[in-house]
């Protein structure tokens, strides 16, 4: 079991509001392939205003700063991604309930949560094309990373969120052959195959960024 701290998650949470304000123009760009061209707009919006009330934001638990920050993301992001990502965020917050302080099994157990919430919300699954097919083998990953002593788990967090990283990448990019089952890509028909989804693909630029990072906060 690896630890980790409240330090940890507010490092993460701040890393992927960063990153979706800084690749905004990408992730729009990514998801204009076949979809509304709207994903970096949307998330750029909510996540904007995460960073600007960075400092009030609720830390009196774990539970409690994701809950603040879910409010945040389901007011101010709009689109599909709104009701998704909040979920996402709610859903982690009650993995974690009653918690002060966590470990590397309640970060499974956050994403597998956040990853049910949205399977919930989105009516979709594993093999859909969306952000499920980058995020669901991510977790897998981590889970499995820190069920050895040797490896990447033996190296912390830095090295958990190597593994984390490339399991979003080669998932993200994984998506590239499938046909879209959900969500505006899917109206598209044969037309979705060929392109990597663009939600999952944010999940692997967000995972990736939290890697590189990870190490330069030591």
């Amino acid at each position: 079991m690896s630890s980790t701290t409240d330090s940890d998650l507010e490092f993460v949470v701040r890393t992927v509001a960063r990153t979706a304000v800084d690749r905004e123009r990408e992730f729009s760009e990514l998801d204009a392939v076949v979809g509304d061209g709207d994903l970096g707009y949307s998330l750029a919006r909510g996540f904007e205003i995460v960073l600007a009330d960075w400092d009030s934001l609720d830390r009196s638990s774990p539970s409690a700063f994701l809950k603040k920050v879910a409010l945040v993301i389901s007011k101010r992001v709009g689109g599909t991604s709104g009701p998704l990502w909040g979920t996402a965020f709610l859903r982690a917050a009650g993995a974690v309930s009653g918690r002060s302080e966590l470990n590397g099994e309640d970060a499974v157990a956050m994403l597998r949560a956040a990853a049910e919430g949205i399977k919930a919300r989105g009516k979709s699954d594993l093999g859909d094309k969306t952000l499920l097919d980058a995020l669901i083998p991510m977790t897998d990953a981590l889970e499995k990373a820190l069920t050895t002593s040797e490896g990447p788990a033996a190296a912390g967090g830095a090295g958990l969120a190597e593994v984390v990283a490339s399991a979003a990448r080669t998932a993200a990019e994984a998506t590239t052959p499938m046909r879209a089952r959900r969500g505006r890509p899917s109206y598209t028909g044969e037309r979705s195959i060929g392109s990597p989804d663009a939600g999952a693909m944010a999940i692997a630029i967000m995972a990736e960024r939290v890697a590189a990072e990870w190490a330069e906060r030591a």
